[in-house]
Protein backbone atom coordinates (compact mmCIF):
# COMPACT_ATOMS: atom_id res chain seq x y z
CA UNK A 1 0.00 0.00 0.00
CA UNK A 2 2.89 2.64 0.86
CA UNK A 3 4.45 1.47 -2.51
CA UNK A 4 2.07 3.16 -4.01
CA UNK A 5 3.69 6.50 -4.23
CA UNK A 6 7.31 5.32 -4.08
CA UNK A 7 8.70 7.11 -7.16
CA UNK A 8 10.35 5.00 -9.85
CA UNK A 9 14.13 5.62 -10.24
CA UNK A 10 14.12 3.75 -13.53
CA UNK A 11 11.05 5.96 -15.35
CA UNK A 12 13.42 9.36 -13.82
CA UNK A 13 16.69 7.65 -15.23
CA UNK A 14 14.96 7.09 -19.15
CA UNK A 15 13.90 10.92 -18.78
CA UNK A 16 17.26 12.02 -18.52
CA UNK A 17 18.87 9.62 -20.85
CA UNK A 18 15.82 10.88 -23.58
CA UNK A 19 17.07 14.75 -22.92
CA UNK A 20 20.43 14.20 -22.90
CA UNK A 21 20.09 12.25 -26.70
CA UNK A 22 18.42 14.83 -27.86
CA UNK A 23 20.53 17.04 -26.89
CA UNK A 24 23.40 15.52 -28.14
CA UNK A 25 21.81 14.81 -31.81
CA UNK A 26 21.02 18.77 -31.69
CA UNK A 27 25.32 18.98 -30.86
CA UNK A 28 25.91 16.59 -33.93
CA UNK A 29 24.15 18.77 -35.94
CA UNK A 30 25.86 22.12 -35.24
CA UNK A 31 28.98 20.30 -35.87
CA UNK A 32 30.73 20.06 -31.93
CA UNK A 33 32.07 16.43 -32.57
CA UNK A 34 33.84 17.09 -29.23
CA UNK A 35 31.19 17.80 -27.37
CA UNK A 36 28.66 15.28 -28.86
CA UNK A 37 30.94 12.24 -27.83
CA UNK A 38 30.96 13.47 -24.02
CA UNK A 39 27.01 13.43 -24.01
CA UNK A 40 27.51 10.26 -25.42
CA UNK A 41 29.67 8.93 -22.74
CA UNK A 42 27.33 10.32 -20.28
CA UNK A 43 24.01 8.87 -22.27
CA UNK A 44 25.88 5.44 -22.30
CA UNK A 45 26.52 5.92 -18.44
CA UNK A 46 23.03 6.59 -17.13
CA UNK A 47 21.99 3.15 -20.14
CA UNK A 48 24.49 1.33 -17.59
CA UNK A 49 22.21 2.72 -14.47
CA UNK A 50 19.19 1.64 -15.73
CA UNK A 51 20.23 -1.75 -17.14
CA UNK A 52 21.61 -2.49 -13.76
CA UNK A 53 18.49 -1.21 -12.36
CA UNK A 54 16.35 -3.34 -14.16
CA UNK A 55 18.14 -6.46 -13.56
CA UNK A 56 17.41 -6.40 -10.04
Amino acid sequence: MFGLFKKNPIKKLETQYAEIMEKAMNIQRSGDLKHYAKLIEESEGILDQIKALKEQ
